[in-house]
């Protein structure tokens, strides 16, 4: 933990002391559900969390910005985010129950008051947030059918409320068959030494460019 502190100035003590304690209990479980790879396990803080934490060197929240994580799998980046932006409120969400108990427990172990763990689909999500979050979930066209109906548009933050996907590999074909375009690209291989993060970006997709969702006749 102490190797990556320098790169994330935004993070307060208390943040790296829940950090710290996330850590540890993510192993714990990670021993009994697979939510990182047996291989990757060993690199969680350059790699795994160094990578969500990327978000705040560029975002900053107002209080009672509300956040939907879909896809959060063992909770990334939605547990890391909860921890460093408590003025916030987040939902994250999954459809594998197994995933969501591990995620709910977390929170409750690390007592994070302002974050919530649901088995759902976005679309049965009937909520708007300031920001929908992912990281490598699926395909952007097919992410963006999930979430469409669920941003509410804005700029109370220092980012336009919107989409931020964490999304790796080679951007063009997707970005086209989704039919727009994130306004501010982070290349995070620019900021990390590790290969690891070669071609790897987090997305920000302004609300304002994302067709709403049709209303049910």
């Amino acid at each position: 933990m102490e190797a990556i502190k320098n790169q994330f100035p935004n993070v307060d003590a208390d943040a790296w002391a829940r950090l710290e304690d996330w850590a540890l209990r993510l192993r714990e479980w990670n021993q009994k559900i697979n939510l990182i790879s047996r291989k990757d396990i060993d690199h969680l803080e350059g790699r795994h969390l160094a990578h969500c934490l990327a978000i705040t060197n560029h975002l900053k929240l107002m209080n009672g910005a509300r956040i939907l994580d879909v896809g959060t799998g063992g909770g990334f980046p939605g547990i890391i985010m909860a921890i460093c932006y408590p003025q916030a409120h987040f939902t994250l969400i999954d459809s594998i129950g197994k995933k969501i108990t591990v995620v709910q427990d977390l929170i409750d172990q690390l007592g994070l008051k302002n974050a919530e763990a649901r088995q759902c689909r976005a679309e049965q999500v009937n909520k708007q947030f300031d920001f929908i979050t992912g990281r490598a979930v699926k395909n952007l066209p097919e992410y963006f059918s999930w979430i469409k109906g669920n941003l509410r548009r804005g700029a109370r933050n220092s980012l336009p409320n919107g989409v931020l996907y964490w999304k790796g590999g080679e951007l063009e074909d997707e970005l086209q068959a989704l039919g727009i375009r994130p306004r501010k690209t982070i290349s995070l291989e620019a900021s990390f030494s590790d290969p690891y993060f070669e071609q790897k970006y987090i997305l920000h997709f302004d609300a304002r460019d994302v067709p709403r969702a049709r209303k049910p006749v």
